[in-house]
């Protein structure tokens, strides 16, 4: 029994298999990218179309739709706020406040929280905003 083999070049190539691999790694990569929006606490940011990435070093306290406070990811009161304000500007000179407020707490609790940071020695403010 002698059996032979041949060996043909392909004139055609099946582009089907290279298909569908593109097709899944590209889902799987916007599932996987939606994922990584804001890891920590979830703020509804108000949106603004001017808004720019900030790069600096600095204090962040967010300000939640039920009326907590989260200093650095942080759950903290209105009275030990400016304590902890104190120190965290003591560590480093011109640190930037960043208050991540949510779009539907009344205005009256940001300016609360800045008269606070203010009394505690913050100079520089930024209030963050999504992108529209």
């Amino acid at each position: 029994m002698n059996l032979k083999t041949e060996n043909k070049l392909l004139s055609t190539f099946n582009f089907s298999s290279l298909t569908d691999i593109v097709l899944l790694l590209l889902i799987f990569f916007l599932l996987s990218s939606s994922f990584i929006v804001q890891p920590g606490i979830k703020v509804k940011l108000p949106q603004s179309e001017t808004s720019e990435m900030h790069t600096e070093r600095s204090i962040t306290v967010s300000v939640l739709k039920d009326g907590s406070l989260y200093l650095n990811d942080e759950l903290v009161t209105l009275g030990t706020l400016p304590a902890l304000l104190q120190q965290e500007l003591k560590r480093k000179e011109q640190q930037v406040i960043v208050i991540k407020a949510d779009k539907d707490i009344m205005f009256q609790r940001v300016v609360e929280v800045m008269d606070l940071a203010k009394k505690a020695g913050a100079v520089r403010f930024l209030i963050a905003t999504e992108r529209m």
